[in-house]
């Protein structure tokens, strides 16, 4: 019998650590997820090459109630340790 319709019902679903939080419906942070997205690209998807659009994109969230308000090194922001996105490849 297969579980590929009916999930594995004997278990329960673990929530996510930090909870639910609204999705962007009325693209408040549209601009700020473009631009992160666009480094992904162009960055051969290495994200810590675009960590200051990560956290424009974070704070965005934030500022639009999108999600819980949080010190950002809290999300592994700290002082110091953000690239430049027009840094190059090493």
């Amino acid at each position: 019998m297969s579980t590929a319709f009916g999930g594995n019902r004997g278990l329960r679903p673990i929530p996510p650590e930090k909870g639910v939080f609204p999705l962007d419906h009325l693209h408040q942070c549209d601009l700020e997820k473009k631009d992160y997205l666009s480094c992904l690209k162009t960055n051969g998807h290495q994200s810590e090459v675009c960590r200051s659009f990560s956290k424009k994109y974070l704070e965005c969230r934030m500022e639009k109630n999108l999600m819980a308000k949080q010190d950002m090194s809290e999300l592994g922001f700290g002082k110091g340790n953000d690239m430049d996105p027009s840094a190059t490849k090493k």
